[in-house]
């Protein structure tokens, strides 16, 4: 079992999976590499020069896999609580199990009200649907949680990525009872 599937692999997916994986925790992104970033050029995103958006999330990826997320590419259709988590299935016929459930799935909300979260009609152009979160990024399902455009926030990549980091420091700050923080320091003997 997984303590995180992440569906959507896309900045914010990549993003909390950087921070929950470097925690010490089994992450999963399931993705079916079809997000809107993989179109774009994108020229506004703090650190890096322009890029393509595929390239930006090819190095999300090895990222998120230095720290130990695995990657599955398939496209999920359902989420089905089981017991203290919840079971993944996809339409390739695979399941995964999981204890907690971060969607980044971002224009695309057909998984989620397939399930029953509570939606809303979202504010971006092309976005028509995002997932109703409190203010931590928490759906209305206990457990399942969302980040990135899914979540109601602007499409831009920086921020996307940035929203997809927020959640997984609220999701660890949850599962471990204290506020979750990260910070390497630079070791300058080197």
């Amino acid at each position: 079992m997984y303590d995180v599937v992440i569906i959507g692999g896309g900045p914010a997916g990549q993003s909390a999976a950087l921070f929950t994986s470097k925690a010490g925790k089994a992450t999963l992104i399931i993705d079916d590499a079809k997000g809107l970033t993989q179109k774009a050029w994108v020229r506004n995103h703090y650190g890096v020069d322009d890029v393509a958006g595929g390239d930006l999330v090819k190095v999300g990826h090895q990222q998120a896999a230095k720290f130990g997320t695995e990657f599955v590419k398939a496209k999920v259709k359902n989420i089905i609580q089981s017991g203290e988590g919840f079971t993944i299935e996809t339409e390739e016929g695979e399941n995964y199990q999981a204890q907690q459930v971060i969607l980044a799935t971002g224009a695309n909300q057909k998984l989620a009200q397939d399930i029953g979260l509570e939606t809303k009609d979202g504010q971006e152009p092309y976005v028509k649907t995002v997932i109703v979160v409190d203010a931590e990024g928490r759906t209305s399902l206990k457990g399942i949680w969302a980040a990135g455009t899914a979540g109601g926030v602007s499409v831009h990549t920086i921020v996307t990525s940035g929203d997809g980091a927020r959640v997984a420091i609220n999701l660890l700050s949850e599962l471990e009872g204290k506020r979750y923080v990260d910070h390497d320091v630079l070791d300058k003997k080197k």
